[in-house]
């Protein structure tokens, strides 16, 4: 989805002062709104780390919008990318990296945030190496192949100390976060159950690294199935203890390696039950929950932009904004004042250790709790 509303932090801040509807967010408002001031000391550079349509589409453009930190160096395999990327983006060639000689990055004191953009199969070498270079770390979503390969990167990086922050754009995204408020602070009385989906129709190149599990590690469910698990853990603000899931399948070629539909029902502390499912044959997006005293949702609820909300009270009046941009602020300004992330390692590790479980589930055909 394209974000299709450019809103700048003035305008973001002075929308929000004209809804009375936001008055309660305001603390959290407050918090994103920080994250666009400049650093005491300087604006950090930030490394991308693989060239795909992620980094190209959103994350660089995101940083020509961003004022903590700002686009200092690339890392890509592709000689004719890096070309260029140098001449777009006015990136000096003792900045532009290979993966053979990315530790070197270690001695360029222009990069502090190294931010990891590549199949996930490269994530847990290319944070660890990253770390051990002495840089702060970003690293995308799903976090790694699996839970034990996240640990050995939180790991690697406490050794290090540097920090470690997983690519959760939405935990940023205005929507997002009332879902988090109104389930959290239980505006509607007790949350009774969720309902969220998560996919789209995969029509791109049948050779992609996303549809090799060697690379990917899973399809759907790694890809798209993370919003959903996150949508409905950071909409309770609890962990589930269980999962029973089934796996779909009706494109066996396509889809020979890796998952293409899979459905799941979480459940958490107090007998709580939240229907997931992802899909990369069918076009969801949404985040529903229902609650005592009424219903909260969002549709469309992961994308770029052009999220809507409503609840009891009505539809949510918030603005879209540049999601990119307000992640890497905050990581950035969390370094410069010495804050945690609030999106760190652990919060990806969480995710895998549900979709560890998911898979578990549908080889098993049981219900599998989740460790």
């Amino acid at each position: 989805m394209k974000n299709n509303s450019r809103y700048t932090r003035r305008s973001f801040l002075r929308t929000l002062s004209y809804s009375a509807g936001t008055l309660a967010l305001m603390p959290a408002f407050k918090s994103l709104a920080a994250c666009s001031l400049p650093g005491k000391d300087k604006r950090l550079g930030i490394a991308l780390v693989g060239l795909g349509g992620y980094s190209g589409g959103q994350l660089a453009p995101a940083l020509q919008e961003t004022k903590n930190c700002y686009l200092a160096g690339i890392v890509t395999g592709t000689p004719s990318k890096a070309d260029s990327w140098s001449k777009k983006y006015n990136i000096p060639d003792k900045n532009i990296y290979n993966y053979d000689n990315f530790d070197s990055i270690a001695n360029n004191p222009d990069i502090d945030i190294v931010y990891v953009v590549l199949p996930i199969s490269m994530h847990k070498e290319f944070t660890i190496r990253a770390a051990q270079a002495g840089k702060h770390v970003i690293c995308e979503k799903p976090m790694a192949l699996n839970a034990g390969e996240c640990a050995e990167m939180i790991a690697a990086c406490k050794k290090a100390n540097r920090m470690l922050s997983i690519g959760y754009r939405l935990h940023f995204e205005p929507h997002n976060i009332e879902m988090m408020r109104l389930g959290q602070k239980e505006i509607y009385g007790k949350v009774t159950s969720i309902d969220t989906g998560n996919g789209f129709t995969y029509r791109g190149d049948p050779n992609a690294w996303r549809l090799k599990k060697a690379l990917a590690g899973g399809g759907g469910l790694m890809d798209m199935g993370v919003y959903s698990i996150q949508g409905s853990r950071y909409s309770l603000g609890k962990e589930p203890l269980f999962v029973k899931a089934t796996e779909e399948k009706t494109n066996h070629e396509l889809f020979r390696e890796v998952d293409e539909t899979v459905f799941w029902e979480l459940e958490f502390p107090g007998g709580i039950l939240a229907k997931g499912k992802s899909s990369y044959n069918n076009n969801w997006g949404y985040l529903k929950v229902k609650a005592e005293k009424g219903t909260f949702g969002l549709e469309p609820a992961f994308g770029y932009g052009g999220i809507r909300g409503n609840s009891p009270a009505g539809e949510m009046n918030f603005p879209q904004i540049n999601q990119q941009a307000f992640q890497m602020d905050d990581f950035a300004r969390c370094i410069l004042q010495k804050k945690p992330t609030r999106v760190p390692g652990e919060e990806g590790m969480r995710d895998m250790k549900v979709i560890d479980a998911i898979y578990r589930s549908i080889a098993s055909g049981k219900r599998e709790r989740i460790v």
